[in-house]
């Protein structure tokens, strides 16, 4: 387990292992304005009063209902008994949270860039976080972009020419061109999941040292006067590794019934203190009445969320229905907007508030929150469709496998890829997907799949195209029975991404497993397929890939089968049934 005499340290100020807190004023705690402030009085602000300032904090893979605060006031599933977030509930309470919000997709690279540019996945084409693809299978995956364009306008840019300057800490993860290449003039470069110290995973330093130098610009910028944008997105992790010891130790002091999920606590609960230290330091510059803050995750967390079904890697609810908490000036507190928005609404909300809405791109898909925001959570947002459209055509951890998904009004339609079945549910009743409703509604299923088809077809959307070429099996299997929910997390077969060619030789050069071929990885490449040609005759055969393949992905399903055996659900350990049609 890593941890830092430092970190520890200057934590210990700020009573990390103690998980009971009394929600007063932050600004009351000596302690932690003495580890967050210098000696000097507070700047003066009135420079930059005409134009609010934002810290957008984005969590990893948080689930619906893993917080301690309720996502949907009066639903006591939307909420943890176990995974305890302190701070969220202050700034839940201080502000306005969204029962109905949806990441972007269910994966991390794609949910980022259309949060920073306004723009959906499958507008962009960056759909999935790697381009090995599944030529096994029965469709064929397209090819994503990986590397946001140049082109595209971020939040950053949109608000640099209003006098903001912006800063992104921590997990970039939208391609290895670096950030200041796309507004932000201050940031840790284009990190991946492992880091700035590239390690392999994340680890509670970072997630402190993120969170200091956010403080560190925020200073600097107030007292230069000048409006910023601050953006930190945290590693995160699931293990007790990633997260301080003394969090740790303090989960398990509490009853935590393993240690996997003890360590999935931790990582949260080091995360809510985090965003304590950025809510005190923005208290002591005085800058509260003038800040908005944001909370919200890249998507769902991995296995079980219940009462919602599937998680990461699939369009179930739980792979892209997360919170959302936005506090700020002219935010009623403690409201809960059941108002269905999405990931893409975020950049034209931030650019209305900003003032810089006539510089957003009319090809920005999102629509402003500000009318909801200032209406108590009530109103609509006004965007060029209706519904809200969710692309992901690849295979991952779910076995529904390729799909899209529409949702308009109570029902979501779902359109797997691997035939031509669809699947409907009405979410004012049916919220864990349980009940497929296709058969008793043909025509609601025909309206929303030519909305689909419409809106799929207008952003030139990259689409998956039936395999000739899949193996018997694949022909046969893998046929989803309506709504039978994630059955597995990957690895061979008809839950895995597939094998044989390309994908192989890419997964076995893959050797820390990150979805991308590093420097190092490339070098050793020769010796990696030398060790392949069992028979030495100088020839790699398709068998000798083949088999190599099926055992590096049957011990990653080992790996995978172990881990879900001993993880608990995030959202406080209850199992929820499968649904039998």
């Amino acid at each position: 387990m890593l941890d830092s005499e430092n970190t520890h340290d200057s934590l210990q100020s700020l009573n990390v292992s103690k998980i009971e807190w009394t929600r007063i004023g932050i600004a009351s705690f000596p302690l932690l304005v003495v580890l967050l402030c210098s000696s000097s009085p507070a700047a003066d602000t009135k420079d930059q009063r005409g134009r609010p300032n934002f810290i957008f904090v984005l969590g990893e893979a948080q689930g619906w209902a893993s917080m301690s605060v309720e996502t949907d006031a009066g639903n006591l599933q939307s909420k943890s008994d176990f995974f305890e977030t302190p701070t969220l509930e202050r700034l839940a309470d201080d502000g306005m949270r969204f029962a109905s919000f949806y990441a972007p997709s269910p994966r991390c690279t794609p949910s980022r860039v259309a949060y920073v540019t306004g723009k959906s996945p499958a507008q962009l084409h960056m759909t999935f976080t790697s381009n090995r693809g599944s030529p096994g299978r029965k469709v064929l995956e397209p090819i994503p972009s990986l590397e946001m364009p140049l082109k595209e306008i971020t939040v950053a840019e949109v608000l640099k020419p209003a006098g903001y300057v912006s800063a992104h800490f921590g997990k970039w993860h939208m391609g290895r061109t670096n950030p200041s290449k796309h507004g932000f003039i201050e940031s840790d470069g284009a990190t991946s999941n492992g880091g700035p110290d590239n390690s392999r995973n994340p680890n509670p330093k970072q997630a402190y040292a993120i969170t200091q130098r956010g403080i560190d610009f925020m200073s600097r910028q107030v007292k230069a006067g000048k409006p910023f944008y601050l953006q930190i997105s945290h590693y995160g992790g699931r293990s007790a590794a990633d997260a301080l010891r003394s969090t740790y130790d303090a989960v398990l002091a509490r009853g935590g019934r393993d240690e996997r999920r003890a360590g999935a606590a931790a990582v949260v609960l080091d995360m809510d203190t985090m965003i304590r230290m950025l809510l005190a330091k923005v208290d002591q510059l005085g800058i509260a009445d003038n800040t908005y803050f944001i909370y919200t995750a890249d998507h769902g967390t991995p296995g079980r969320n219940g009462p919602l079904q599937g998680g990461k890697g699939g369009l179930w609810e739980g792979g892209i229905r997360i919170p959302l908490i936005i506090r700020g000036p002219g935010i009623a507190a403690g409201i809960c907007s059941r108002v269905r928005v999405t990931g893409v609404d975020l950049f034209p909300t931030i650019a209305e508030l900003a003032g810089v809405s006539k510089s957003v791109s009319k090809d920005v898909e999102g629509g402003s929150l500000v009318p909801v925001l200032m209406n108590r959570g009530q109103g609509d947002v006004k965007r060029s469709r209706e519904e809200l459209v969710f692309h992901f055509p690849h295979y991952d951890k779910d076995s529904l496998g390729p799909a899209s998904a529409l949702l308009l009004g109570n029902y979501k339609l779902v359109r797997p890829y691997e035939t031509d079945a669809r699947l409907l549910f009405d979410l004012s009743n049916d919220i864990g997907e349980r009940r497929n409703l296709a058969a008793a509604m043909p025509d609601k299923v025909k309206e929303f799949d030519t909305r689909l088809t419409k809106y799929l077809a207008s952003v030139n959307a990259q689409m998956p195209t039936r395999n000739g070429n899949a193996a018997p099996k694949d022909r046969e299997a893998n046929q989803p029975d309506q709504a039978q929910g994630q059955r597995g997390q990957g690895g061979r077969g008809k839950n895995g991404r597939g094998k044989g060619g390309a994908g192989v030789i890419f997964r076995l050069l893959d050797t820390d497993r990150d979805g991308q071929l590093s420097s190092k990885e490339i070098d050793n490449a020769v010796i990696t397929l030398k060790k392949l040609d069992k028979n030495k005759d100088g020839i790699l055969s398709a068998e000798e890939l083949r088999i190599q393949g099926d055992r590096r992905e049957d011990d990653a399903r080992r790996k995978g089968e172990g881990g879900n055996r001993n993880q608990s659900d995030q959202d406080g350990g209850r199992r929820q049934r499968r649904p039998n049609g």
